[in-house]
């Protein structure tokens, strides 16, 4: 008589070739370095797949299903197989319509771009106002979507919503009469600055959350331990105006405008001191 087999080694039995294949193909398919001058935006249209398209699925969805992912589980614990999962499909299914990770990762990122509210230049009417709203909604985007933060650079900033970023800050300054130099080092105080806050924030949130606590107690308790460790960090947080009986992200709100209102009147003492009828 045959021994009775338990049931935990049934799930080792061989799969059908069938589906060997197809893990082999996703497995190949998967996670190989691109040439990073590349871009899913300027690669040629690739022939269509043979066959007809996995039903339920659409490029949309997997990119909104990607993003909802990123955000709430991070870029390391990102793949092919916890998507398809999440999809309820074969990882072969989502290759269907993306190529790549690397594919599937640049177009979550300019979807993530995508959600910032990029109103025409003439809803302001100056420049400095239009660069203070784009400032603020780049903070806010990668506060909202962490993972962006860590993939800009990875990937070329040319989708669609990464172009209409772009050429609505261009088109605020260029306008001043600053130019070369001076234009391109107007953009990057103000966006390098946005960009790095809000690096900053994003890591000190995930601190918060490794800490399980809320940010307020957290703060709380960095800044009792410091202060005890060395006095001066007593003297700093008063110098600062911290209070820590109050919220520390308005504080952190307050900071990052102050901030960007420095970093746009310099650019605007820049714009004053060019020669008469430059530009």
């Amino acid at each position: 008589m045959r021994a009775a087999v338990p049931s935990s080694y049934h799930q080792a039995e061989p799969r059908s070739e069938e589906a060997h294949h197809e893990g082999q193909r996703a497995a190949g398919m998967a996670d190989k370095p691109r040439d990073p001058a590349m871009s899913v935006w300027l690669t040629p249209p690739k022939r269509k797949k043979r066959g007809s398209a996995p039903t339920g699925l659409s490029r949309e969805r997997i990119i909104d299903t990607a993003v909802a992912l990123l955000d709430s589980e991070g870029i390391d614990a990102f793949s092919m197989r916890r998507l398809a999962a999440e999809l309820d499909v074969t990882p072969m299914s989502v290759y269907w319509y993306v190529d790549s990770k690397d594919d599937l990762l640049e177009l979550a990122l300019d979807a993530a771009f995508g959600t910032m509210k990029v109103p025409p230049l003439e809803d302001h009417g100056d420049w400095r106002r239009h660069v203070y709203v784009m400032a603020h909604e780049y903070r806010k985007c990668y506060l909202e979507h962490p993972w962006a933060a860590e993939m800009v650079g990875r990937y070329l900033s040319v989708g669609p919503n990464a172009m209409l970023l772009s050429s609505s800050v261009m088109s605020a300054l260029s306008g001043t009469g600053l130019t070369g130099d001076a234009l391109a080092g107007a953009v990057a105080l103000v966006f390098q600055f946005a960009y790095g806050v809000a690096m900053a924030e994003s890591m000190w949130a995930r601190r918060v959350r490794q800490q399980e606590g809320d940010e307020d107690t957290v703060y709380r308790q960095m800044q009792d331990m410091l202060s005890e460790h060395d006095s001066r960090f007593t003297v700093w947080e008063q110098q600062f105006g911290y209070d820590r009986r109050q919220d520390f992200a308005s504080a952190r709100n307050r900071q990052f405008d102050q901030g960007l209102e420095m970093a746009l009147a310099g650019i605007e003492a820049a714009i004053a001191a060019l020669p008469k009828g430059h530009g």
